[in-house]
């Protein structure tokens, strides 16, 4: 059976991404990049996905291990414990001396503590999703991988690989053994290119890389500017954010994965290596506020320059690369513990979401109230988006939960009167051209429609969709957004959690207890909602616990099964990652000091 979602730490290099498992296996690596096909799927194929391990060479039962990031960084520090010895593997994407590689390169050290360890280790190339057939190449230089057009070699230090087995039952391998020993140091690592020459690096630099990786992850935490309550917590978060963010474009992806299932029955597997607008919105605006102006600036003009370039219509989401998502296309392998479909591309992408006008210009009301000017093609679009909302709110679309049927959904229409209240000040500030006068009058009218249509006196609480009696955890956005942090508001948080709550947990909206898990984003939302209505001994309470919901390195997927405590959907997920800052940096701003003592 394949591993828990929640037993992968996931290392990377701002390029793409590894999951590896506490048996020190990688089971899931697009390479070079997070938008290619992975070589190792494992973690979707078991048979033929392909992986690349390293273990001591005993079952699994014989050793126990422990692991951490090393302080501040995203290189995974594995402790392997055995009867007879000890030793420690670091992993890392490595970075270069100036920023990313020109390829891939993924080194993994080991070093041993104390006793002798048996190790093994193990490259099995995948089909990447049944796309391709895996083949080990001999040149003068070295053994070659080929899966497809991705292509990328083994080396070792103080030692190297044994000739492949071409013939193995999963495919071709290759392997090495070696005994680790007290002050011994080892080296297993991979360069992998797409589509282009092969890089060969020499092993003892591979190894200084490891150490350069440390220093540039810990330079980047320096430069993260946060003091307040849940610091480390923070930066851990903020650090887990940082892997998705796609440094060839600035890009966001929502999570390093595909096809992850949400429940058991399948049917909800999506792809998530690709880029909101609603994430982009919620990074900026952590971005900003932690001082990181370079990843900002790259995430803005990424995304505005793609929406001018695929316009006039503003889409849901892009790929990393910034073009339109595909529509989904089903690959014939099993999925994890045979849950499927397992896909590439997202059917969401030409849904009308009124909400994710409002993302947009709160993106950029964030940047200008940080300091920063916008220029004239963004301020021209931006003042067209406003009118566009004032033309469209009145329509129904598909909801932030991206749902088959369209509805006037009451949080895209607090989402569209977020966007007309923004417009209205960036232009009142004379950063967008347009009349604050119209976007006003209109906002205004979003407010009364949502007071006779999207309040349920009944229920005590801001209803899903016009018509209906059903609850949606979304609304609690719009307490941090300001749309209310009132007596209704109040009263939503209660009969959200009445209907929605299984203990620190919520589900997105009612019914879906029936479909999926609870998701871990919506619960901090909650958190943040309470904060900003003033309860917030409630806030806190909640903070604490969701904090213990988190894998053992601080991880969070998408969803958590509230009685089993086991991670469900694509993982690392951002918004869940957003979420927490979102809701920590709330706490912060609008919590007395007296009750932060100790956090």
């Amino acid at each position: 059976m394949a591993r828990a979602i929640e037993s992968y730490a996931p290392i990377g290099d701002g390029r793409t991404v590894a999951l590896v498992g506490t048996n020190g296996r990688i089971d899931w690596l697009p390479l070079p990049n997070l938008t290619n096909v992975p070589v190792f799927a494992h973690l979707l194929d078991e048979r033929t996905g392909g992986y690349f391990e390293l273990a001591p060479d005993l079952p699994e039962s014989e050793y126990r291990t422990q692991r951490r990031y090393v302080p501040n960084t995203n290189v995974l520090e594995t402790t392997f414990i055995t009867e007879e010895g000890s030793v420690r593997v670091t992993d890392a994407l490595v970075s270069g001396i100036a920023g990313r590689l020109p390829w891939a390169e993924l080194a993994r050290r080991v070093e041993g503590l104390d006793g002798r360890v048996p190790m093994r280790w193990a490259v099995h190339p995948g089909t990447s999703l049944q796309t391709a057939a895996p083949w080990i190449e001999r040149t003068s230089h070295g053994h070659v991988v080929r899966s497809g057009a991705t292509a990328f070699t083994v080396i070792g230090l103080e030692h190297g690989p044994s000739d492949p087995d071409v013939d193995g039952e999963r495919g071709p391998e290759l392997e090495g053994r070696f005994e680790a020993r007290a002050g011994s140091r080892h080296l297993v690592a991979l360069a992998a290119t797409h589509d282009e020459p092969l890089h060969f690096p020499n092993p003892e630099k591979v190894d200084v890389g490891i150490d350069r990786t440390i220093d540039n992850w810990r330079h980047w935490s320096h430069e993260f500017s946060y003091e307040g309550p849940y610091s480390e917590l923070m930066q851990r978060n903020a650090l887990a954010l940082k892997l998705l963010i796609y440094s060839p474009t600035g890009a966001i992806a929502a999570a390093a994965t595909t096809s992850l299932p949400e429940n058991p029955e399948g049917g909800k597997n999506w792809d998530y290596r690709l880029a909101w607008v609603r994430d982009l919105a919620y990074t900026a605006h952590a971005l900003v506020r932690f001082g990181l102006r370079e990843e900002t600036q790259a995430a803005l003009s990424w995304m505005l320059q793609t929406i001018r370039k695929l316009g006039p219509e503003l889409h849901v989401m892009y790929t990393l690369d910034g073009e339109l998502v595909p529509e989904p296309q089903r690959h014939h392998v099993p999925g994890w513990r045979g849950i499927g479909p397992v896909v590439s591309g997202n059917p969401a992408t030409q849904q009308l979401q009124l909400g994710v006008y409002g993302d947009l210009i709160a993106i950029c009301r964030t940047y200008v109230d940080a300091g920063n000017v916008l220029d004239v093609a963004t301020a021209r679009m931006l003042a067209g988006v406003a009118d566009r909302t004032c033309d469209l709110w009145r329509n129904p679309d598909s909801g932030m939960w991206e749902l088959g049927t369209d509805r006037h959904y009451v949080s895209s229409k607090m989402g569209c009167w977020k966007a007309l209240d923004d417009a209205a000040a960036l232009t009142e500030a004379g950063s967008i051209p347009g009349s604050a006068h119209r976007w006003r009058a209109e906002r205004d009218r979003i407010r009364e429609w949502i007071d006779e249509h999207g309040w349920s006196e009944e229920r005590r609480s801001y209803l899903f969709y016009a018509g209906g009696e059903e609850l949606d955890a979304s609304v609690l956005l719009h307490a941090p957004t300001g749309f209310d942090r009132g007596e209704r508001m109040s009263a939503t948080i209660d009969a959200v959690t009445a209907e929605l709550g299984t203990g620190p947990l919520l589900y997105r909206y009612s019914g879906a207890e029936r479909e999926e898990h609870t998701f871990v984003a919506c619960a901090f939302w909650r958190v943040e909602a309470l904060a900003c209505v003033g309860r917030h001994e409630e806030a806190l309470e909640l903070m604490d616990a969701l904090v213990d919901c988190a894998n053992d390195v601080g991880i969070y997927a998408e969803m958590i099964d509230a009685d089993t405590g086991s991670a469900w959907g694509n993982t690392p997920q951002a918004l869940s990652h957003l979420a927490f800052l979102g809701a920590a940096m709330t706490i912060h701003d609008v919590v007395p000091p007296e009750l932060l003592e100790g956090r």
